[in-house]
């Protein structure tokens, strides 16, 4: 019951993210200093209950091969270091003109795209997770470095944030992650290991459900106390995710095999991973256009 349960959230994730995001702005205005301060508490949790199950799948002898991801990394870190700074300036030139906290917060976004969002989505689209992690751990080390050279001391970057967010999205998750498969193996065999492998995405699924939610609660007074405001950032964001995923798509189909281009397309943009997700699952394994998807939708 519980495992057909999750399976059923992983097949209908895009509806239960707009769900929560939906819920999480409705919660948020309601909700008092104490209900938001609990929520906050939980981010954490829930970080973790989003990625550790996906961890459980890693083998830690990919890892260590990191010969079998230079290219992944390599590409990540030009399109992240090269790439989406300059998208950055131009969309913040067409865009932000005279705003420029947006356009700072467009500047961070473009230097710090990585997140935990993305180990769970490449878990759930079935990418190539080790490559995800190695190259998600190499983009936040050198993101420290960049931004400690670029960004002004009055700006109040920390580089140990960022530290503390590589320590909670890969090293414990994966280090809690190995424990459990190692133990999991032992007592169910290499079969039984392989038949609980599905439940692992759902409970992805739910930690994905829960952060977004979360998210949306603490931002929901910001969010709608100028609607008109927010809504003017959704069109430059959308511009800007959508051109990063197309890149990472192109030079995946050029560099990458089908599993390393789907981590490197999570490395580098995972606010769309829902969408990417489905994309994979309903119309390329169903061997269809897009063409013919949006021929099904009508």
């Amino acid at each position: 019951m519980i495992r057909s349960s999750l399976e059923t959230l992983k097949q209908n994730l895009i509806y239960v993210v707009v769900g929560a995001l939906i819920g999480g702005l409705a919660f948020g205005q309601v909700a008092g200093e104490t209900s938001r301060g609990l929520v906050q508490t939980a981010i954490v949790p829930v970080l973790f209950l989003m990625i550790y199950p996906m961890m459980i799948n890693i083998d830690m002898n990919e890892i260590r091969n990191l010969r079998a991801h230079v290219r992944p990394v390599g590409l990540s870190l030009a399109v992240n270091f090269i790439f989406t700074p300059l998208l950055a300036v131009v969309l913040g030139a067409i865009f932000f003109q005279g705003t420029v906290e947006y356009t700072v917060g467009l500047y961070f976004i473009a230097l710090i795209p990585t997140s935990g969002m993305t180990a769970a989505w490449t878990g759930l689209a079935d990418g190539d997770l080790e490559s995800a992690l190695v190259a998600m751990a190499v983009t936040l080390l050198v993101a420290v470095a960049v931004l400690s050279v670029l960004v002004p001391g009055s700006v109040g970057f920390e580089p140990a944030a960022l530290y503390r967010q590589l320590a909670q999205v890969v090293l414990a998750p994966m280090l809690a992650g190995n424990v459990t498969r190692r133990r999991l193996i032992r007592r169910y065999g290499w079969e039984g290991f392989r038949q609980l492998k599905p439940t692992f995405g759902g409970l992805s699924s739910v930690g994905v459900m829960l952060i977004v939610f979360i998210a949306m609660t603490m931002r929901s007074e910001a969010i709608l106390a100028d609607p008109v405001a927010s809504a003017g950032t959704i069109v430059p964001l959308i511009v800007f995710y959508a051109a990063v995923v197309l890149v990472g798509l192109g030079l995946g189909r050029l560099f990458l095999d089908e599993q390393q281009r789907v981590a490197l397309v999570y490395v580098l943009q995972p606010p769309l991973g829902v969408v990417y997700m489905h994309y994979r699952r309903d119309v390329v394994a169903e061997g269809m256009s897009l063409r013919d998807a949006a021929g099904r939708l009508v």
